[in-house]
């Protein structure tokens, strides 16, 4: 039975990894976008966008499955980086007026707040052209360059993440329905989640089967993530948080919540967490922290 020792020793090592990776995500910047070289606003709100203190756990997933079939960590770092400059991609574009229309984020003014909606777009759609930049730079091989890239492409494209937010964005106002939710959250949020547990596992060279694992434990960590961001977000403060709360009720989005109730939807975070858990035992106690990281979610505050 994991331990609270345990919890805490997984999330110290989330946020220390955060740390040096935020090292080598500035440097990646800085190689891609010196100031130069595009508009001296545009850099400035790319790296504004890109470096905003966050969890960083998608890159750090990638990284972690990679280690699972023996690659080291700075094998798979600038891979890592490609899936959060995605991440940052669709967080600044999320939060415009014509989206989720937000102002604050990881405890900071949003990207348009504080360059303006074209520049904050202009930005966004550079940390996307960026992350294949990174996939095309730093894949091993031809191989694993075409399979990362199509892996990514399809995990934001309109079957995955970019679909996902438009059937968020359709589906406010209409009347709580579990079978929309679900979608929504398995396309927005789990679909990249699972992809960047798989293409760590692709950078790593790992078989069909050890593919299919790591990316079925990171889509039900990611279902179980999304919905305790549902529950934050009628249960946290706008400080604690750092980000804006209240407004999927007010927006009327479907949100778990919404559809069953707070004990429900904890009990279903709860059964995805341990799909995740299940996901990992053909790895054992190589997989240890991963499924520690998974439980976690169940205790997020933020």
């Amino acid at each position: 039975m994991p331990t609270a020792t345990d919890s805490q020793a997984i999330l110290t090592q989330l946020q220390q990894w955060a740390l040096a990776f935020d090292v080598r995500l500035a440097e990646l910047l800085a190689q891609a976008c010196p100031a130069a070289t595009p508009p001296d606003r545009l850099v400035e709100a790319i790296r504004y966008a890109a470096l905003s203190p966050g969890k960083r756990l998608r890159p750090f997933l990638a990284c972690k499955c990679a280690s699972l079939f023996g690659m080291t960590e700075d094998d798979t770092l600038d891979i890592a980086a490609a899936i959060e400059c995605v991440h940052a991609f669709s967080l600044v574009h999320d939060d415009l007026p014509a989206m989720d229309d937000d102002d604050l984020r990881r405890g900071r003014p949003t990207t348009h707040v504080v360059y303006g909606e074209a520049l904050a777009i202009l930005a966004g759609d550079a940390l996307l052209s960026l992350a294949f930049e990174l996939v095309a730079l730093h894949a091993p091989d031809a191989q694993r360059t075409s399979a990362i890239t199509l892996e990514l492409a399809r995990a934001v494209g309109a079957g995955g993440m970019i679909g996902g937010q438009a059937d968020d964005i359709q589906a406010e106002g209409s009347p709580a329905g579990r079978e929309v939710v679900e979608r929504i959250h398995r396309r927005k949020t789990a679909r990249l989640l699972g992809a960047a547990c798989k293409i760590g596992a692709i950078q790593a060279n790992a078989n069909d089967e050890a593919l299919l694992a790591v990316e079925r434990y990171g889509t039900e960590l990611g279902l179980a993530f999304q919905i305790t961001d549902d529950l934050l977000d009628l249960t946290a403060s706008a400080e604690h948080l750092g980000k804006d709360v209240g407004k999927d009720q007010s927006a009327g989005k479907q949100t778990f919540p919404a559809c069953v109730g707070v004990d429900e939807s904890r009990r279903i975070a709860a059964n995805h967490v341990q799909r995740a858990v299940d996901a990992l035992a053909p790895f054992g106690e190589a997989a240890a922290d991963l499924k520690e990281l998974a439980r976690l979610v169940l205790e997020r505050t933020r």
